[in-house]
């Protein structure tokens, strides 16, 4: 009885201690991750580049070329803006790096609100060229991306930031490539239009901290 009593409280305390030092360890590794991915995922809804791949996919069939090859492309514009990131982090403070953070999230509120695609009338194309231009154009120039240089700065991890892109990105992608007719569907333009507001508000209390208003 002694022994179990002893025991239990020296075996209890390890895995106390255990538990604290994946706690602690989880932040600074693992938060700017999915925040990314779930920011991407968001932003990037009903997207310019989504709605050109699931118009693609609901024309020409679901080509695992055309898949692959978006998703190549969602990596590799995540893996930029990483980059891009590493370049600017340096050269920034706290607070400026917040602000820009804000004004990438503000972003993507004004481009969800402002730009709700829809499918084309034309017949797209079934050249996968043509599509691999498009998709990589839309995704330089859209939100999503310009959101995972804003929080690689913010949180100084342009690593797992770019990492958290890439998979929202490739998610997103495979998403119009299974179902173009939900992506297309004009309930998804309301939700990103719904998005962009709070994208819009999200981004205005940032910019208020980083100022020190708030």
């Amino acid at each position: 009885m002694r022994l179990r009593v002893v025991l239990l409280p020296t075996w209890g305390q390890k895995a106390i201690d255990v538990g604290q030092r994946v706690v602690e360890g989880a932040p600074a590794s693992v938060i700017p991750f999915y925040l990314t991915f779930v920011a991407v995922m968001l932003s990037g809804l009903g997207s310019r580049d989504q709605v050109t791949l699931a118009s693609y996919s609901g024309t020409h069939g679901k080509s695992v070329a055309a898949l692959i090859m978006s998703v190549i492309v969602s990596i590799g514009t995540a893996a930029f803006a990483g980059w891009a990131a590493t370049m600017v982090i340096p050269m920034l403070g706290p607070a400026a790096r917040v602000f820009l953070c804000a004004m990438a999230v503000a972003f993507a509120g004004a481009e969800s609100l402002v730009i709700a695609p829809r499918a084309s009338k034309r017949e797209p194309k079934r050249s996968l060229g043509q599509l691999f231009v498009a998709m990589l154009f839309h995704q330089l120039t859209d939100a999503a991306r310009f959101i995972v240089f804003g929080i690689a700065v913010a949180a100084q991890a342009p690593v797992t930031a770019a990492a958290g892109g890439a998979l929202g990105g490739a998610a997103l992608v495979g998403l119009a490539w299974a179902f173009p007719s939900l992506v297309l569907h004009g309930g998804a333009r309301l939700t990103r239009r719904l998005l962009g507001i709070g994208f819009v508000l999200i981004g205005a209390y940032l910019a208020m901290l980083a100022l020190g208003w708030v």
